[in-house]
């Protein structure tokens, strides 16, 4: 097990998007059209004359600066005015990069600091394992964390909170925020027809599912309903059927799978909830991913993993043909990772984010049992930790987003 310790001296917080953003892709040149230099955009063509890097065609020295750090850009803004221009743009700088393949991951984490109860945002730079800043979330400063949900769509760099709990009257709350990593800015969106808290959701396809929670006087719901993020507008689907508040969601195979998660004193089996947009119909969840699930849930190579929030217990993975769940090889969860932790993955990477912000980093690995059969899969894990930032010890985190930039 490797571990990478931040220290104060070694990784200064930075603020994410404004000018302090490290970036740093591996150089590659792809081929490009002489469409990159559109006259349209005011990005690149704000100013004419001077070429942006003597010497070089602008179509290349476009390529060689959006490799630039973003902590350099408020230097590389004195060089001219084409410079000026460009690096000041940070919407068209990052989709560029993106429209190049210059995907970075980054890991998002919703933490409440224990001692004034305030909620905040922090980044972790997954490849240089740096954390920065993004600006405060607009929201009730009174709320109780654990009752937003929190999705994201990676490739689009763009997170949604929604819905929530008012701490100090428990109302519900109907809000859903947007984030955006090429704006560096929160928008809020519509809200959803129903206020909820402690409820399921799940991206699909490009829409935000929500089911289930609950709602005024801590009654539970039945009622789900869907957001069209191309339109922008919520609608009805189809109730659960049964009133479920969730401890848990995931989205497999392209279905929605929600459990309401182990409760003290155990003596009742937890239930749990399968959703299928395609037919816009709900049906129980299989006994043994839902006796099995007990705690967060990731998705890595199509299958199901849960880190298990019992005390030293390893990652276990399931399988749907058995209905079984099986440990996967390696070593438990790494000590300094304390409950509550959240949790989420990338390409075949996990990330599991404990208290005071310490990071667990689990690479996933896969052997075939059956040259014959692909589906029979032998999975192990190797763990590497990130330790906290002195300044995170008072920070429980409630949710974590990986999205690219």
């Amino acid at each position: 097990m490797q571990r990478v310790r931040v220290s104060s001296h070694q990784a200064p917080v930075h603020k994410l998007g404004d000018s302090q953003m490290t970036l740093s892709p591996k150089f590659r040149l792809p081929a490009i059209q002489s469409s990159l230099l559109d006259p349209s955009l005011e990005f690149e063509l704000s100013v004419k004359g001077d070429p942006l890097i003597p010497g070089l065609p602008d179509d290349i020295a476009l390529n060689c600066l959006l490799r630039i750090p973003v902590q350099n850009h408020t230097a590389c803004k004195s060089v001219c005015k084409r410079w000026y221009f460009m690096f000041s743009s940070k919407e068209p700088f990052f989709n560029r990069r993106r429209e190049l393949g210059f995907h970075d991951p980054w890991l998002f984490v919703f933490a409440i600091h224990k001692s004034t109860g305030k909620i905040q945002w922090h980044v972790l730079d997954l490849n240089n394992f740096s954390w920065h800043n993004i600006p405060t979330m607009p929201c009730k400063e009174k709320v109780c964390p654990q009752g937003f949900r929190c999705v994201s769509v990676p490739r689009e760099g763009t997170l949604f909170v929604c819905g929530g709990m008012s701490s100090d009257v428990d109302c519900p709350l109907n809000l859903v925020l947007k984030y955006e990593v090429q704006k560096n800015r929160w928008t809020v969106m519509k809200k959803m027809d129903t206020p909820r808290s402690f409820f399921a959701c799940g991206v699909i396809d490009g829409m935000i599912y929500v089911a289930g929670g609950n709602s005024t006087d801590q009654v539970e719901l039945n009622k789900a309903e869907v957001l069209d993020l191309a339109k922008g507008t919520w609608g009805p689907i189809a109730s659960m059927g049964t009133n479920m508040a969730s401890y848990d969601a995931a989205v497999l195979n392209g279905k929605l799978l929600v459990t309401e998660g182990w409760f003290w004193p155990f003596f009742v089996v937890p239930r749990g909830q399968v959703y299928d947009p395609r037919t816009d119909m709900w049906e129980s969840m299989a006994s043994g991913l839902r006796e099995g699930w007990t705690g967060s849930s990731i998705v890595v190579f199509g299958h199901l993993f849960v880190v298990s929030e019992h005390e030293r217990t390893k990652l276990k993975v399931y399988d749907m043909d058995t209905d079984s769940w099986e440990f996967v090889e390696g070593r438990h969860l790494p000590e300094q990772i304390c409950k509550p932790f959240s949790a989420n993955c990338c390409d075949n990477r996990i990330f599991v984010v404990g208290r005071n912000l310490n990071v667990a980093v689990g690479y996933i690995s896969r052997v075939s049992l059956d040259s014959s059969c692909e589906k029979k899969w032998r999975f192990s894990v190797r763990w590497q930790v990130v330790d906290a930032r002195e300044e995170f010890s008072d920070l429980t985190p409630s949710s974590a987003q990986v999205l690219f930039a």
